[in-house]
């Protein structure tokens, strides 16, 4: 298997050994969702002087970075959604012609952030941070002095950090998503399918739609956020509409959600929580999970999985379909809504957070102001570009 190096239009330099998960153009470690991600701490390989060279076999290293180039951390290569943004990212600069080396944190700040260390050293001039600790001030902290140290940005993405910290180094940006919006959204969309459907959706009759919601991880702004107005608007148009709010499937749980323990969002979560859920909440039982909200597709892709395990959701369309809602529209997400096992999910759009990243880094590079030919509409204040969402429910 052949990968790209893009190489910078500088002299030939000396790189040192490098302890990375991922390279440049195509990165080492296969995708998540296929195999495990590479061992966090290989002795590197030496560094390749063509345009083009074999890309080492599984449990080999990478080769290290070029210094120079551009250094971004993922916080880990299996969420569906962050490999969508690495392989549009990726792309991006391929065809920029801009260096860059891929790292998988593997959900581990301290691997993230032994990783940067490491790339700091290399000479890398430009950082792209998926921060693993989201939400965490001292994290964000941390690495800001790492890279004020050495004088380069860095550019954080994705998963929230906060204004304070990032405004208060002018070579700090944050590309987002204002994440409460895509809950309201969710919720919308939500709201109004019940609406026109609520005669079909209320399985046993009683009046009111019976729901399990799939929180992706504790302390995460954006799964608080899509947990709390997923069902908040929903109900808000359900009793304008004249009908009940929705009720939480177990009335044992205060929390009104199941979490992802792992932190993970993860499909596998949702399918155990859910099968064990339909084992005790059934037709049969006249107490059925009538609806499901997930906070990602993932963990709505594993609901779907738990479902037709259960007899519903079928792709001939031969069984009940329990409705079920998701965020980021993977191509398995949309590909589920196109078949009839899904409803509707929320985009996010990768593409647009890649190109986005993509412009402010060579901005950087080049000495141009951060935000040139960055759409004006998306930049809030000095610090940080929102992508916007878009609904999706099938084209």
């Amino acid at each position: 298997m052949k990968k790209k190096i893009a190489l910078f239009l500088v002299a030939a330099m000396t790189v040192a050994s490098l302890a990375a998960c991922g390279n440049s153009a195509e990165p080492a470690a296969a995708p998540a969702e296929e195999e495990a991600a590479a061992p966090e701490q290989e002795e590197a390989a030496p560094a390749e002087t063509e345009a083009e060279a074999e890309a080492p076999a599984e449990g080999e290293a990478a080769a290290p970075a070029d210094a120079g180039s551009v250094a971004v951390f993922y916080y880990t290569y299996g969420d569906t959604y962050i490999s969508s943004v690495r392989a549009a990212l990726d792309a991006t600069f391929d065809a920029a012609g801009v260096a860059y080396q891929d790292y998988d944190s593997n959900n581990s700040q301290t691997t993230q952030t032994e990783q940067i260390d490491t790339a700091i050293a290399q000479g890398a001039k430009v950082l792209v941070v998926n921060q693993v600790d989201t939400g965490s001030d001292d994290t964000t902290k941390n690495i800001i002095e790492k890279a004020t140290a050495a004088n380069i940005p860095v550019i954080f993405f994705n998963r929230s950090v906060g204004e304070e910290v990032v405004s208060a180094y002018d070579k700090a940006v944050f590309v987002g998503t204002d994440y409460e919006m895509a809950g309201h959204m969710q919720g919308e969309m939500i709201g109004n399918y019940l609406v026109e459907n609520y005669d079909t959706i209320d399985l046993n009759g009683d009046g009111v739609i019976s729901y399990v919601m799939f929180k992706g991880q504790e302390g995460n702004a954006e799964a608080d956020a899509r947990t709390q107005y997923g069902v908040e608007d929903a109900d808000a148009i359900l009793t304008a509409a004249g009908k009940e709010a929705l009720s939480f499937y177990d009335s044992n749980n205060s929390n009104k959600y199941l979490v992802d323990q792992g932190g993970a969002w993860s499909a596998a979560a949702a399918t155990d929580y859910l099968q064990t859920a339909l084992s005790q909440y059934s037709e049969a039982n006249s107490n059925m999970i009538e609806l499901v909200i997930a906070n990602n597709d993932e963990m709505a892709i594993g609901a779907v999985t738990a479902l037709q395990n259960a007899g519903y959701n079928l792709e001939d369309g031969s069984a009940t379909v329990i409705p079920v809602f998701g965020v980021d529209a993977t191509d398995a997400a949309k590909e589920a809504i196109g078949k009839g096992t899904m409803i509707g999910t929320i985009k996010q759009d990768a593409e647009g957070m890649a190109n986005t990243i993509a412009q402010i880094t060579q901005n950087f590079q080049s000495g141009a102001d951060k935000f040139a030919d960055v759409d004006a509409a998306n930049v809030v204040g000095t610090w940080r570009v929102n992508i916007p969402y878009a609904t999706y429910t099938g084209e």
